[in-house]
């Protein structure tokens, strides 16, 4: 490793390199084509950042793209290369869509020795004849499993097959699917397959919860959450109009510490969201599968699944997001009595999950004896502040209002009933 690199990394506090890290490094630095394997969180970003800009000089031109499948993500690996490429006098240039893709344009006429971007933008940049890939030296492929999905497939060949031929390949995950296990067929390359999965040491301990409640009750129960001290999380959805629909609740009540993270946002409502999740002013981040793939968080402590997972691969890259880097974390699963017991049918291979309860304002292992009182301090506590101050004035009103003892009752008046005639014109006969 270059000295520059060297120094940085001491300086940063690395004490060893992760297992992908060492596994990788070598085949990278002398051009083989690779897949690596390991959990979210392992250093897989610097994995494949060191030992190829290692081999880039700064008078090069465009020797690297890299490929993500989401702008924030692109943004996060950007930031991670420059950090490093700087070093050595590399320049590193995003390629997302939502930006600017004239300033796009104006930058790539600098020859950017490295590219990251999203699928789509990379692609239209090639069609406009902006981004040409003929001296490209390797492309690598992050979040491959979620890349090589039936949707995004032919882009991501496409993309390879402007490239020359002897292009070098890298494909890294936290996961496989069926097409990355025989991705020579697909790319027709010899490819070298790292899976440090078992060997990996870089995760923390990591406790998953099942926590019991109707699916009415979800929402009332990310309130409570807002009362242990020091909980931040994010907060999984299946479905966008679920997740709208809560963000929608949380509004109402007047929650500030929420926020959403979806695809439909702009560039920079997402930016800000992932800005203020990242200092703490949100401690509930409302998101997808989709739009919160690969984020890194540091010192998450907690993930949500709002909606259970359908697949043990989903729920893998959701609950990597906490417990990184050695650092311990907290999964809490809500559903009801079947949705709990098929999902723990569904990853009992891999991961280990036990009930949780709320109670006290924190989570405990232990099934609390719930008493009429402690029912009513849970309504009380899940009452936003406009229902608080509600409740309180009511309270006040009755009491200022007076008790009369024996009341006199009012005398009653009969009202003259009306005969068939009841609004009929007749004449009054006079005496």
């Amino acid at each position: 490793m270059i000295s520059e690199f060297e120094k940085h990394a001491e300086k940063l506090g690395y004490q060893q390199w992760t297992a992908i890290q060492k596994a990788v490094y070598q085949p990278l630095k002398d051009g083989q084509s690779v897949v690596g394997i390991a959990p979210t969180g392992s250093g897989k970003t610097v994995a494949f950042t060191l030992p190829l800009l290692e081999s880039i000089k700064s008078i090069d031109g465009t020797k690297l793209i890299v490929v993500e499948p989401s702008a924030e993500l692109a943004m996060q690996t950007q930031k991670t290369m420059l950090e490093w490429g700087s070093l050595t006098g590399l320049t590193v240039q995003g390629a997302v869509g939502g930006a600017n893709i004239s300033r796009q344009i104006e930058r790539l006429k600098e020859h950017p020795n490295v590219i990251v971007g999203t699928t789509g933008r990379l692609m239209n940049l090639i069609e406009l004849g902006k981004l040409k890939l003929d001296d490209i030296q390797t492309i690598v492929i992050d979040e491959a499993d979620n890349l090589l999905s039936e949707d995004t497939l032919d882009s991501i060949r496409e993309l390879v097959d402007q490239a020359p031929d002897d292009t070098q390949l890298g494909f890294f995950s936290a996961t496989q699917n069926d097409i990355l296990k025989h991705v020579n067929r697909w790319f027709n390359q010899d490819m070298q397959i790292f899976d440090v999965t078992d060997i990996d040491d870089t995760q923390g301990i990591v406790k998953h919860g099942l926590l019991q409640v109707s699916n009415k009750k979800k929402e009332q129960m990310l309130l409570r959450f807002l009362h242990m001290k020091d909980f931040k999380a994010l907060v999984f959805f299946d479905q966008l109009n679920t997740l709208q629909k809560v963000s929608g609740f949380l509004i109402h009540r007047h929650v500030r510490e929420a926020a959403k993270l979806t695809s439909e946002q702009n560039q920079t409502s997402r930016q800000n969201a992932l800005r203020d999740f990242r200092k703490g002013k949100v401690r509930l981040l409302l998101t997808t599968d989709v739009a919160a793939r690969g984020i890194d968080i540091p010192k998450l402590p907690a993930v949500i699944n709002f909606d259970l997972p359908r697949d043990a691969r989903t729920y893998t890259h959701r609950i990597g997001r906490t417990g990184r880097m050695h650092q311990n974390g907290l999964v809490i699963n809500m559903g009801d009595d079947h949705d709990l017991r098929h999902l723990k049918q569904l990853v009992r291979d891999q991961f280990d999950l036990s009930n949780v309860y709320f109670s006290g304002n924190q989570l405990s292992d232990t099934k609390p004896e719930q008493t009429v009182t402690d029912l009513e301090k849970d309504d009380k506590n899940d009452e936003g502040p406009t229902q608080g101050l509600e409740r309180v004035a009511n309270q006040k009103s009755q009491k200022k209002r007076p008790v009369i003892s024996n009341p006199v009752p009012k005398p009653h008046h009969k009202k003259n009933k009306h005969t068939k005639r009841k609004g009929m014109r007749h004449k009054r006969t006079t005496k």
